[in-house]
């Protein structure tokens, strides 16, 4: 695999441990700019462990090579991982958003916490990133009273605050109705087109089929790419 500008991670005989023992081994493959990935496979066939190793949650156990997003992985030092965590965008499965306070405090708590302090530029990246997702009007809303697809619009809206190349998007339509991953889908596939790369894990195989992208399937310990 050679270098290129646009190559954001590239994986070269990765190996991933969790609790002693090996999840997915002689993992290779490469991420380009603006391009959508899917990772599937079952439950428990190593694709959360995967991208958790991307964002400095997993530590590598072995490895030709392990870079994200110019970051070196095998010699990641824990002061490091914040840095990248923030040039990252996350999707979680189950949103993870502070519940006691509203959709603006959500984020502007994200800003603050990545070393934003300008109010207004602040505030302007709020309604930036709100309309991205056609959530503008609800920026004075709590969690709850949020639908899930809602909620999970407003997850990536907080995944692309920092204006990431990168977004790994964990199962997010795994707790939406088909109508609302649908949408959730579409929306990914559009941020890609913007430029964004999406690697977004699923064992939905209707979504692959229906908006294609290049797949990454975990099996029996390995990575198999289906282009």
């Amino acid at each position: 695999m050679g270098e290129s500008p646009e190559e954001l991670v590239r994986y070269e005989d990765v190996e991933l441990q969790r609790a002693g023992k090996i999840v997915l081994k002689d993992v290779s493959f490469s991420l380009q700019k603006g391009k959508f990935y899917y990772l599937t496979g079952r439950v428990g066939s190593g694709k959360s462990t995967l991208l958790k190793s991307m964002y400095g949650e997993v530590p590598i156990s072995m490895a030709d090579c392990a870079d994200v997003l110019g970051y070196n992985l095998l010699k990641l030092k824990k002061k490091e991982i914040p840095y990248l965590r923030r040039k990252l965008g996350i999707v979680f499965q189950d949103f993870q958003l502070l519940t006691d306070r509203s959709v603006f405090s959500n984020l502007k708590y994200v800003l603050k916490a990545t070393g934003w302090k300008d109010r207004h530029e602040i505030e302007h990246r709020i309604h930036e990133v709100l309309t991205a997702v056609g959530m503008e009007n609800k920026s004075y809303k709590h969690p709850h009273e949020l639908s899930g697809g809602e909620q999970q619009r407003i997850v990536i809206a907080r995944a692309l605050l920092n204006r990431p190349e990168l977004i790994l998007a964990d199962e997010p339509t795994g707790n939406l109705d088909p109508t609302t991953g649908y949408y959730i889908i579409t929306l990914l596939h559009e941020l890609a087109e913007r430029g964004h790369t999406i690697l977004m894990a699923t064992h939905n195989l209707q979504l692959v089929e229906e908006f294609p992208g290049c797949e990454f399937r975990c099996e029996d310990g390995q990575l198999f790419i289906d282009k």
